[in-house]
């Protein structure tokens, strides 16, 4: 009886190849288990982990996997009524919580090196017809850059990653601490005041610092600088370009091992976008973008004596600010990443761009035969789930690049002009993206529809919970 790859042609001879050479590696390690994961909607790691012998197995036919994954907010809650014949995807679509089908993509094969008997896999998600499932923010992402390909075109990514490192006090594992979501951890600074790239500040976190450096080299991340943030307990890490979906793959991986191995150490790493202690500075993700020619690899974006970037790289910057609005929700997926829009912050608060300016939206890094010429999207917060960030900064270049748009003047005073505001809160950037004709043309009316409901419900439950701001405010007043 054929596989599911062979049934449904899924591998390619590369991928045939890289089997092989997995299955060898995996006995010559001496590896124990496997984990099989996929990244879900909020950007997540969610999978099974399998005893080494079904390593075989799980290559050729994939991991069966409950599809209400995908249908819970980030409270782990399922959004959808999964006991009814069609709960928004069409008749017995992602019903009575089916199962589809985690496939293992080859080219991600990692040993674990902070657990070495763990083997790893990042996976996409089929139906057990063998059709992709269109709502698996990873397909989405191959979709859009397919886009891209066939104009002749590759995207050339780096990131630039701020997160917080902190003590953990308490982990908060007591009975009255279970629930949806759990208590969080109590915990304390690794690092206080403000010291910006300040050498001394280094050498007292250089401990954690070398924990993520290390891991990162042994996964083969490309790991570029390390760097002290602004913020007490606030670091930064930098990666060298990639090219097409592999940046996206590692942003997942470097969330989940900076996290892992920190927690091993009695840390807590946190991507979430502003903490709540006395001090916090918000956390950014920057993206830094160009565009090379698929056959030749000349970067697109190199600007010719007398431009400020080329005519193509002018075209896609036109079209990010043009949908930077409709594409927030993909960039700030969270509550509380809204909350680092604020000026004179070194964060975005309108959509515009200039030229090396860290204030504006777009900053433009682009020389008369500079081949690093590119273009740093501000807008990210580190929560964002990659594979739809990355894909709205194409899907919205493109769209630059076939209608020729043009854009403004860049800005030398990004806080202070009359551009456009970026939305104020996550609902805001909710109703924007339902009535966005751009990605319902360009990700389908079922996704748009399925992103937002999941969000929405996120906000509902933020909205009627009880802040402490209103106890301090009203609770003694009245």
């Amino acid at each position: 009886m054929p596989s599911f790859v062979e049934k449904h042609r899924l591998w390619t001879t590369e991928d045939k190849i890289r089997v092989q050479a997995i299955i060898k590696q995996a006995d010559d390690a001496g590896l124990e288990v496997l984990r099989v994961s996929f990244v879900d909607q909020h950007g997540l790691l969610r999978g099974k982990t399998l005893v080494i012998d079904s390593l075989k197995g799980a290559l050729e036919n994939g991991v069966n996997m409950t599809s209400t994954l995908l249908l819970k907010d980030t409270s782990h809650i399922t959004v959808y009524p999964v006991w009814q014949e069609d709960i928004g995807f069409g008749n017995g679509v992602l019903t009575g919580a089916c199962d589809v089908i985690m496939l293992p993509d080859p080219s991600t094969f990692r040993i674990l090196p902070w657990s070495p008997k763990n083997g790893w896999l990042l996976a996409d998600l089929y139906h057990t017809d063998g059709n992709p499932v269109p709502i698996c923010s990873r397909s989405l992402f191959k979709n859009a850059l397919a886009k891209l390909h066939a104009k002749g075109m590759e995207i050339v990514t780096g990131l630039e990653v701020e997160f917080h490192v902190l003590r953990i006090t308490d982990p908060k594992l007591g009975l009255n601490d279970a629930g949806q979501p759990g208590t969080p951890p109590e915990t304390e600074l690794l690092s206080q005041g403000f010291q910006y790239l300040s050498e001394q500040r280094y050498d007292e976190l250089e401990e954690v610092y070398d924990l993520i450096r290390k891991n990162c080299q042994a996964l083969d991340l490309p790991i570029r600088s390390l760097e002290v943030e602004f913020g007490p307990s606030q670091l930064e890490v930098t990666f060298d370009p990639a090219k097409g979906i592999q940046h996206a793959d590692n942003m997942v991986l470097f969330r989940s091992m900076v996290k892992q191995v920190c927690q091993r150490q009695g840390l807590h790493a946190t991507f979430m976008c502003r903490p709540r202690f006395s001090q916090a500075l918000a956390s950014g993700w920057h993206l830094h973008q160009s565009l090379v020619d698929l056959k030749t690899g000349k970067n697109l974006f190199v600007p010719k004596e007398g431009q400020q970037i080329s005519v193509l790289g002018n075209h896609w910057i036109a079209g990010i600010l043009e949908h930077a609005v409709a594409s927030c929700l993909f960039s700030t997926p969270t509550v509380n990443g809204y909350k680092r829009y604020q000026p004179f912050t070194l964060a975005p608060d309108r959509i515009q761009w200039g030229r090396d300016n860290k204030g504006a939206m777009i900053r433009a890094l682009c020389e008369v035969g500079d081949m690093a010429s590119r273009v740093e999207n501000r807008i990210g917060e580190p929560a964002a789930n990659p594979y739809l960030y990355i894909a709205s900064q194409i899907l919205s270049g493109l769209n630059g690049i076939n209608r020729k748009l043009a854009a403004p003047d860049p800005v030398e005073r990004p806080y202070d002009n009359e551009a456009e505001l970026l939305p104020k809160s996550m609902i805001d950037a909710i109703n924007i993206l339902k009535t966005s004709d751009f990605y319902r043309d360009q990700l389908g009316d079922a996704f748009v529809d399925y992103y937002t409901h999941i969000k929405t419900a996120e906000w509902q439950r933020y909205v009627t919970a009880i802040s402490e701001w209103e106890e301090r405010e009203y609770f003694a007043l009245f």
